[in-house]
């Protein structure tokens, strides 16, 4: 049994019909053969592009200087890192490693009280605090700062190639298994044990495993981007991997990677204060807020003798509280979605 169709609908298609007709008719008569010519190749119109003022870096750092919080606690720690190399060069200094000694008696001045000659007083055997403070400080932030590079070079790197490169995928992932069931508590207490205590062994001891949690980090990231339309296209136009990943994926893990190690920072000058805390960290030749928070806790309980646990625990709060705060102001600064 055949269709009906309305008298309207059969007028319609005709009509269509008929319009469509003509138009390719004058399609005919309008583009005859001869109607197309080849272009000459023109060099700079080829390199022709539109332009944008756009920057990632200026914009990031724009962002960044609106919270006026995270700049000022940027600038302090620049201040105190500075003040640190400063010191001792500026006049009416004592050295961080002399014992000083009363001028009339020759008796060294212990546990000397804050004042005119010495600004934070003296520890127990009559070293100047002030030098010490500022000595200390030096080398805590010098180990926080070699960590935090040591795992952010590791640990990117072997995130990215965990993430991107599948043949590679099985041996991270097993070796990640056996690295992150091995408490790193442990492993501080293992090679600070084993190996002479010093800067170079702390750096060491911390850096063994500390990347695995950025590595991981970089690598569940990786994953979400590398099947993304750009990459496709790249790796169909024979773009090799590490351009792919220099150009396509590193961008996007910025504020990532810097949220992380300014994080890790703090992280590792809580680290040196814990081991010195346990005896196995750094010589007491060697100033360190670590050395400097455990010679204070002996005398914690003694009411005129807490400030030579006040003075170093104050300047380690204000390093870690700064690096924390400007760690997440930059991280939230660096992604584009914040970028006007």
């Amino acid at each position: 049994m055949g269709l009906i169709k309305h008298p309207k609908i059969e007028q319609l298609e005709q009509h269509c019909e008929e319009a469509l007709k003509g138009t390719l008719d004058r399609m005919e008569g309008k583009f005859a053969p001869d109607a197309f010519e080849f272009a000459e190749f023109n060099e700079q119109e080829a390199e022709h592009r539109g332009y944008s003022d756009y920057s990632y870096w200026g914009s990031t750092f724009k962002v960044f200087c609106k919270n006026k919080l995270a700049v000022a606690l940027v600038i302090a720690v620049i201040v105190i890192l500075a003040f640190t190399f400063i010191q001792p060069y500026l006049p009416g200094q004592y050295d961080a490693f002399v014992v000083n000694n009363d001028p009339t008696t020759g008796v060294p001045l212990r546990n000397e009280a804050p004042g005119s000659l010495h600004w934070l007083g003296t520890n127990s055997i009559g070293q100047d605090l002030w030098s010490r403070l500022w000595q200390g400080t030096r080398t805590s932030l010098l180990i926080g700062l070699a960590v935090a590079c040591i795992e952010a070079i590791v640990g990117i790197t072997v995130g990215v190639l965990w993430g991107y490169v599948r043949q590679l995928d099985f041996v991270f992932t097993e070796l990640y298994n056996i690295l992150d069931n091995i408490p790193s508590t442990i492993v501080l207490i293992l090679v600070s044990y084993m190996m002479k205590p010093g800067v170079g062994t702390i750096i060491l001891a911390m850096s063994l495993t500390g990347w695995i949690g950025m590595a991981r980090f970089i690598r569940n990231q990786v994953i979400i981007i590398r099947d993304r339309e750009y990459n496709l296209a790249s790796r169909c136009l024979g773009t090799p991997v590490s351009r792919i990943i220099v150009k396509n994926l590193l961008p996007y893990l910025v504020s990532v990677v810097m949220l992380r190690m300014a994080l890790s920072i703090p992280a590792a000058i809580g680290s040196e204060v814990f081991i010195t805390y346990i005896g196995l960290g750094l010589p007491a030749t060697v100033p360190s807020l670590g050395n400097l928070i455990n010679e204070g806790r002996a005398l914690m309980m003694s009411p005129n003798l807490r400030y030579q646990l006040i003075y170093p625990t104050i300047v380690l709060s204000v390093v870690t509280i700064s690096f924390y705060v400007a760690g997440n102001a930059f991280s939230d600064a660096a992604d584009p979605k914040n970028h006007r």
